[in-house]
């Protein structure tokens, strides 16, 4: 088991996996509205079989290197979490997302945890392209995204349908290249 301090009040990126699946559901529920803003994922976890559920499709992803889920901890308490949605490594490509509950909201933990598993993708799995999806309206998932130095590649007009609402989604990526020459220049170490 892996566990990467991400540098701000002792959490640490570790592994999320079906055995946590209580944990996961009372993290959801701590931030269930704040979480449910713009992103269905509160919609899924429900209770403790679509929680374990959950996990477990995240576990067989990463058995088959098509995307993986790790979550941002302090102590024994999940906070949040980052994922791989899908990873596509025939074509170097990954989606990543996020979530994390109101209490750990704004310290930098996203933006640390994607900065590790994006490293871990380029430089371990030889990803070229890792996209990053947030609704036009979703400030904070944007805002990672431009810390990340990412690019906005454009705007899919009312593409997603959320809870009967159509939304406009951005999407926003790195390439490879661009993630090496912008960590060089931070003197970052890669993971």
């Amino acid at each position: 088991m892996f566990a990467v301090p991400l540098d701000v009040d002792g959490a640490e990126l570790r592994p999320l996996e079906p055995r946590h699946a209580e944990e996961f559901l009372a993290n959801i529920d701590r931030g269930r509205e704040f979480i449910g803003r713009y992103i269905a994922l509160p919609d899924v976890i429900v209770d403790l079989e679509s929680s374990r559920t959950y996990l477990r499709s995240y576990a067989e992803k990463a058995a088959t290197d098509t995307g993986g889920i790790y979550g941002i901890w302090s102590g024994e308490r999940l906070l949040g979490g980052v994922l791989f949605r899908t990873m596509d490594l025939k074509h170097g490509t990954a989606e990543a997302g996020c979530w994390l509950e109101p209490s750990a909201a704004g310290r930098g933990l996203v933006t640390r945890a994607v900065q590790q598993i994006i490293d871990w993708a380029v430089e371990k799995r030889g990803v070229h392209r890792v996209e990053w999806h947030a609704s036009s309206a979703n400030e904070a998932s944007i805002a990672v995204a431009r810390r990340l130095g990412m690019t906005r590649d454009g705007v899919l007009r009312e593409s997603y349908v959320y809870r009967g609402e159509r939304h406009d989604m951005e999407v926003w990526s790195v390439l490879a290249p661009e993630w090496r020459a912008r960590r060089q220049s931070s003197g970052r170490q890669p993971s």
